[in-house]
């Protein structure tokens, strides 16, 4: 699920130089940078990890009286991951529809806010305070006590390998189709953002097969935590 997050957050860059990044209506106003348009899928991210943490678990666990198991937040940052790679690949075909429109080659800059991006990365930064913390909750409960000191390390080591695989899959997209040209005006990125969604909806499903299959192992532990936390 990584490897597309991994490559948008390389596309929003260059998506961003090629879109109006002024703050008010005339060219004269203060210019945000492309590269910092990353802070709103981390800042949702922050926020929404102690909204999640301190009011929606509480909530949802009061109402069933269950708490979500680390897989099921697991998936949940699936599903929005994925409904954040849809959302990109509709921004990204408005951009290039009204780069068209006005006769736009190359990297020039089309008429459209760059705040046009701005649910996407939400979207994306709600999923990973699902997904995130979700992983290193699972890790920890399940890796023997001998590897418990692992599990933070467990998610950088994914993310790395993400990114590995997100460069491969980007040069294998240019060098086999025209979709990332030099200019981005001149291609097809929502194309390259539909098959990532494509691929999270593929993993996601492998993950629903596998995350059914799994016997937990620390089940007992997992149920004596639960009914701790339980609300009085």
């Amino acid at each position: 699920m990584s490897t597309p997050l991994a490559i948008q957050m390389s596309l929003i860059v260059l998506q961003a130089l090629a879109m109006d990044r002024h703050l008010g209506p005339t060219p004269t106003t203060f210019q945000i940078s492309a590269g910092t348009m990353i802070v709103f899928a981390m800042l949702s991210t922050s926020i929404f990890i102690v909204l999640i943490d301190r009011f929606l678990l509480p909530t949802y666990q009061k109402l069933t009286n269950t708490s979500l198991t680390p897989l099921q937040r697991i998936g949940v940052g699936h599903v929005l991951n994925a409904l954040g790679m849809a959302i990109s690949a509709l921004v990204e075909s408005k951009r290039l529809a009204m780069a068209r429109s006005h006769d736009l080659k190359g990297n020039s800059v089309v008429p459209m806010s760059v705040f046009w991006m701005v649910p996407q990365l939400v979207v994306i930064g709600v999923g990973e305070a699902f997904h995130l913390p979700g992983h290193v909750s699972f890790y920890y409960q399940e890796f023997p006590k001998s590897m418990k000191s692992t599990a933070a390390a467990m998610v950088a080591l994914f993310i790395g390998v993400a990114f590995y695989l997100g460069t491969a899959l980007v040069d294998l997209v240019r060098k086999t189709t025209g979709w990332l040209p030099d200019g981005i005006n001149d291609g097809r990125m929502d194309n390259l953002y539909w098959v990532l969604t494509g691929i999270g909806l593929t993993n996601f499903g492998y993950y629903l097969v596998c995350s059914w299959m799994y016997e937990y192992q620390n089940v007992e532990k997992m149920e004596l935590d639960d009914s701790s936390n339980a609300p009085c």
